[in-house]
């Protein structure tokens, strides 16, 4: 879910990918329900030509090929060409012929004019350089009645990133995110998505906010390990930790994710936004 401009973070660097190569199979289990819930937001049609913005490692892409049939198509785009590669992987271990990834920035999008039926990003607008440039740049290649289909995090005061992020910012200060940095709530005050498709042009825009399944297939431990892995934006807090301070941190956060551990699974619940808007 990467896309912005090439002084941002390093959102495919090795640590990372090989943390999502090692964990694709529970991080996508655990993001389904999220990825069900833009692909039936999306609406997909079969024969549908398809734009996904900021794809990462496959998904809402590879859930909307099997959808637009044979004779539609998706494009998944992502800045990082190693996250893109595990995308390709995804869908061809799926027999998906209709699918393909492309390296492109959201910002400059490498498309004729009216090209696509849809467009969707799932966790990838929040991280836009310029998300009002970006959305603009999306109209410009969406087809007249065309949607774009936006997926965001809600509020940071949930559980899931109260009981990792939230313990280690209790313990080092300072600012759980860099002021300048890539946020992923930045869309969660409410209306603030919308007005982003409104100000791009689009007409008929809706938002809502929903509380989905959100549940780590594994251990307590196991969780932990790869939220810190793959979680750029608190990157700089994470490095701010001593290395005194680790123990008594991991033993909090496994105090406070074995409150959502039945045995088996994580199970949370978490917020997140939907916007649309049509061209």
């Amino acid at each position: 879910m990467t896309s912005k401009s090439d002084s941002g973070p390093d959102w495919g660097n090795q640590y990372r990918l090989v943390a999502s190569e090692k964990w694709k199979a529970k991080s996508a289990a655990m993001g389904q329900p999220v990825t069900d819930a833009l692909v039936e937001y999306a609406q997909p049609a079969l024969g549908m030509q398809v734009l996904d913005l900021a794809s990462g490692t496959g998904e809402p892409a590879i859930s909307l090929a099997s959808r637009v049939g044979e004779h539609g198509h998706v494009t998944a785009i992502d800045l990082s060409a190693g996250l893109l590669d595990i995308a390709a992987k995804r869908a061809e271990a799926r027999g998906l012929k209709n699918f393909t990834t492309l390296q492109a920035d959201a910002h400059s999008l490498p498309f004729p004019d009216n090209n696509f039926d849809l467009a969707t990003s799932r966790f990838g607008v929040m991280f836009f350089h310029d998300p009002a440039a970006a959305s603009q740049e999306l109209w410009r290649v969406l087809r007249p009645g065309a949607r774009a289909c936006f997926l965001a995090w809600g509020p940071v005061e949930q559980p899931y990133w109260q009981s990792m992020m939230g313990v280690v910012h209790r313990h080092v200060g300072g600012p759980l995110l860099e002021p300048d940095g890539p946020n992923p709530f930045r869309f969660a005050e409410p209306g603030s998505l919308a007005a982003i498709f409104r100000g791009a042009g689009f007409n008929a825009v809706e938002e809502e906010t929903k509380t989905l399944p959100w549940t780590w297939p594994g251990p307590v431990e196991e969780l932990w390990e790869y939220s810190q892995s793959v979680s750029v934006p608190f990157r700089s807090m994470l490095e701010r930790v001593s290395t005194e301070k680790w123990p008594q941190i991991h033993a909090e956060v496994h105090a406070a994710v074995r409150q959502y551990w039945d045995g088996e699974k994580v199970a949370f619940g978490v917020s997140i936004v939907l916007a649309s808007g049509k061209k």
